[in-house]
């Protein structure tokens, strides 16, 4: 790999980590957008480099694009019910660039997809359905309970190697672990775990970055 172009990929994945520390300091949405961002900006320079310019890539840059627009609509709602269902909507198709982006590296893992469907199934009649009243934010609940699943059980199929698929899956859990801390502060008012949201959502994404530029680490890896 060029030594300028890694040079690169390193400034930019720290300045990923800088954008969310300072979200978490201040709020502001362009440094909340950040690690999305940037995130995203790294990968299409992996994708205009021919020997890693793979199609999953474009499904991962779709995922942390609609990721910022679902963050947006949620950071900007004030008590509107739509715009938090077109949060949840947009962070819905970023679960499906996740998860295609799996599906193009691997198979679906049937085990841990329908150990985790089932959990959450529990957790959404037992403590979601009795206090969501508004018929469409509970289905676009479900929905996007059955696709962060779906995300989990193909992340844990993918077919890399090492850490480039431990540092994915443990990006698609920190996701699922923040939107499920989100579902309990917002339908079930309990916020005593709140204060771990945001820290689990940036990190999400900049591990998932990590696990690409792991995945072309190695001087002959292409896939």
């Amino acid at each position: 790999m060029n030594p300028k172009f890694r040079e690169l990929i390193y400034a930019l994945l720290g300045l990923q980590v800088v954008s969310s520390l300072l979200a978490l300091s201040n709020g502001e949405f362009l440094f909340k957008s950040g690690s999305a961002g940037i995130g995203a900006l790294i990968l299409l320079l992996f994708s205009s480099k021919k020997r890693f310019g793979t199609p999953d890539l474009w499904m991962l840059i779709g995922a942390f694009v609609f990721s910022i627009v679902g963050d947006f609509f949620l950071s900007t709602r004030d008590g509107d019910t739509m715009r938090f269902v077109y949060g949840i909507f947009f962070f819905l198709l970023a679960h499906i660039g996740y998860l295609n982006y799996s599906l193009y590296q691997g198979k679906i893992h049937w085990g841990v997809t329908a150990l985790f469907c089932g959990g959450y199934l529990i957790f959404f009649f037992t403590s979601l359905y009795p206090a969501i009243s508004d018929v469409v934010l509970l289905w676009a609940a479900l929905a996007y309970l059955f696709v962060s699943c779906f995300s989990l059980g193909t992340a844990w199929g993918i077919r890399l190697s090492g850490w480039a698929k431990r540092w994915y899956v443990f990006g698609i859990v920190l996701i699922l672990f923040s939107d499920t801390l989100i579902a309990i502060a917002e339908f079930m008012a309990n916020d005593r775990w709140d204060f771990l949201v945001l820290p689990t959502y940036y990190l999400a994404h900049i591990v998932i970055t990590w696990s690409i530029w792991q995945r072309f680490q190695s001087p002959g890896a292409v896939t």
